[in-house]
């Protein structure tokens, strides 16, 4: 938190008030949450009222909080929060030795799919981000704010294409990255990590085709060794062992 952020934040929270659910000051940075009704009035605002002067918006991107504040292992050292370490054990391809020291699902983010806006004032030096999470996991939408921010026009398609998440207003909202024909939307967190489809050049045809993704599902999640289990290595031991067998190379 700096003077200048928290300056930013009490002007945010007298001037919009109950619009807002919640204003975040963290190292330095504003982060402004609000809900979808909201997000066209208040982007209005903070481009043309003088106390604020947002007239740059450089980034639009998609988040999934699927797997946020899960933790499946159980560590002295590692943070519980934000998320996932692993993957979930359902995974195709899980290791079953892997699986054994999962701890009990928490509660998951409560809404999946947020649009998060950078914006930056030129005028006052300052940056703000805006969240707006969709209402509906299963369709989501958020307002385009093309209207306010012309530069809203690609970031809103790619993530539309990465997140499937919809912007209602958009001209042309259509992928920008993938394929044609893409099936899914790969930055989600249910997207498999080998795809769904693979890519070759068929010699009898002549022509590059599409088919089934040939490569077998396979996750890799080391597993946490903690003291006090049973198979747990003796790193005194170990390291004891290792020394001697140093020495006795060097001697010969």
């Amino acid at each position: 938190m700096t003077d200048s952020s928290r300056q930013l934040a009490e002007q945010l929270q007298q001037r919009f008030g109950e619009s807002l659910q919640a204003i975040v000051d963290s190292v330095g940075e504003v982060t402004v949450e609000m809900v979808p009704d909201s997000l066209l009035e208040v982007a209005t605002a903070l481009r043309d009222e003088p106390d604020f002067s947002f007239e740059i918006l450089i980034d639009v991107c998609g988040v999934d909080y699927a797997n946020y504040g899960r933790d499946e292992w159980v560590t002295e050292e590692s943070t519980t929060s934000g998320f996932s370490r692993g993957v979930e054990a359902a995974t195709a391809g899980r290791l079953t030795a892997v699986t054994e020291d999962l701890v009990v699902e928490k509660p998951r983010q409560s809404k999946r799919f947020a649009a998060v806006y950078q914006l930056l004032s030129i005028s006052n030096n300052r940056r703000l981000r805006l969240k707006v999470f969709a209402p509906d996991d299963d369709l989501p939408v958020v307002p385009s704010v093309i209207a306010v921010w012309n530069s809203a026009d690609w970031y809103e398609r790619e993530a539309f294409d990465l997140y499937g998440i919809l912007f209602d207003g958009h001209p042309d909202l259509r992928r920008l990255l993938t394929d044609y024909g893409f099936v899914g939307h790969p930055f989600r967190k249910d997207f498999p990590l080998s795809g769904n489809v693979e890519v070759i050049y068929d010699a009898e045809k002549k022509r590059v085709v599409y088919q089934p993704v040939s490569i077998e599902p396979r996750v890799l999640v080391p597993k946490v060794i903690r003291s006090g289990t049973v198979d747990a290595v003796d790193l005194t031991q170990l390291a004891e062992e290792t020394e001697a067998a140093e020495t006795g190379e060097e001697a010969q």
